[in-house]
């Protein structure tokens, strides 16, 4: 039981050390599906960050090696299994995730409350309709990679022509209804990205049905309190996208079965696996470029203390963590910074909310060094103003 108060800096610096932003994991014992398993996936809207997040924490990694993983390797087919999968994770956002745990994820994201659909009656679907086409969704992706028109094509084969009415608005364009509802059949386990097939992206039936949600809630609780805990159930909430009092009800639920321990943080009160209550003595120290949505910086709480001060006016866009890559020196966000690449090179701009000492200059030389040997180019850093906006 823990009775001594966490502080800010020994729980950011267990989170860190958990996750290789401290010294990262040798790339001999660990692979990218291990890094994405212990940072609980690894945002993938943007390809390049998730290669990027997952890299850095991997000594001498490159993007090259997240792409194998995500692919199976070199070749056409005839290499080793993909140990990552693309998918939509947590809040419903495109993640990569350790195949080995895609079957415990579904269980458990699938198990979340439904929210009320924003749409109305003439765009939505109803509960009997959204079983309808996961069931055409899973039957015709098994053993088929398919483009986002060959799957409404059989979608409408095996439900009907309401399914592709263009409700959604979306780009200047319209999308076929069932498209609402594309997180819920990954959710489900019945859908996942297959290979790029040109600029197009494919769909694929990811072969991992859903384990017990009872489990699957438990090991993601588990989980996500071993890689940022101490945390409160509002805490988990707001990462998942999940309502707040079914999360509550859900820690109550495991802390009655002895799963999770209830601890002093800060000036409050927050959970912890049981028996995870062990801390380092040593704040965290070290210089470190994290991409969009790394998943440190949007799972980090309290965003008072991970965004201090003038972090939180320049690094959140409207409270939203990840919308800006970061600078992070000594475990706390201390500027942004933007990449340009042109051939060969990548030009990084970094700005510094504060005065940056010699060491702390030198160690973001060596991170813009190792950033760029990720992207497999020579990187360029200039330290100045960034004057893009959030997603550039």
């Amino acid at each position: 039981m823990q009775t001594i108060p966490v502080s800010w800096t020994a729980a950011s610096a267990r989170r860190m050390d958990r996750q290789g932003l401290l010294t990262p994991f040798p790339a001999g014992d660990t692979s990218p599906a291990d890094v994405a398993g212990r940072m609980l996936g690894a945002h993938a809207q943007v390809a390049s960050a998730a290669e990027l997040s997952l890299a850095l924490r991997l000594d001498g990694a490159t993007r090259t090696a997240v792409r194998d993983a995500l692919t199976g390797g070199p070749g056409s087919g005839r290499g080793p299994r993909p140990t990552l999968v693309k998918t939509f994770g947590p809040r419903g956002t495109i993640h990569l995730l350790p195949a080995r745990d895609l079957s415990w994820w579904t269980g458990a994201l699938g198990a979340l409350p439904e929210r009320a659909g924003a749409l109305g009656p003439e765009a939505g679907m109803t509960a009997a309709q959204t079983d309808e086409v996961v069931a055409a969704i899973g039957d015709a992706l098994s053993g088929a990679e398919l483009t986002v028109d060959e799957l409404t094509e059989a979608i409408v084969a095996r439900t009907g022509s309401w399914a592709a009415d263009p409700v959604l608005p979306a780009f200047q364009t319209m999308w076929p209804r069932w498209r609402q509802i594309t997180h819920t059949a990954a959710h489900r386990g019945v859908l996942a990205f297959g290979q790029d097939r040109g600029r197009k992206v494919t769909y694929t039936n990811p072969g991992s049905a859903p384990a017990s949600p009872t489990r699957s809630l438990r090991e993601l609780v588990t989980r996500y309190l071993h890689a940022y805990g101490p945390a409160t159930a509002h805490d988990f909430a707001s990462w998942l996208a999940a309502p707040k009092g079914w999360a509550a009800a859900l820690f109550a639920s495991l802390a009655e079965q002895g799963r999770i321990e209830e601890a002093p943080f800060m000036s409050g009160r927050a959970w912890l696996a049981a028996g995870d209550t062990a801390f380092p003595d040593e704040p965290a120290r070290g210089v470190r470029l994290l991409p969009y949505f790394d998943a440190y910086v949007i799972a980090g709480r309290p965003r008072e203390e991970l965004f201090p001060g003038a972090a939180a006016a320049r690094a959140l866009s409207r409270g939203q963590a990840g919308n800006r890559p970061v600078l992070l020196v000594d475990g706390v966000v201390a500027g942004v910074w933007h990449q340009r690449r042109s051939g060969r090179r990548v030009a990084l701009t970094v700005e510094p909310l504060g005065r940056l000492g010699a060491a702390h200059r030198r160690a973001l030389a060596e991170q813009a060094e190792r950033t760029g040997a990720i992207l497999e180019a020579a990187a360029e850093l200039t330290l100045g103003e960034v004057a893009v906006g959030p997603h550039a």
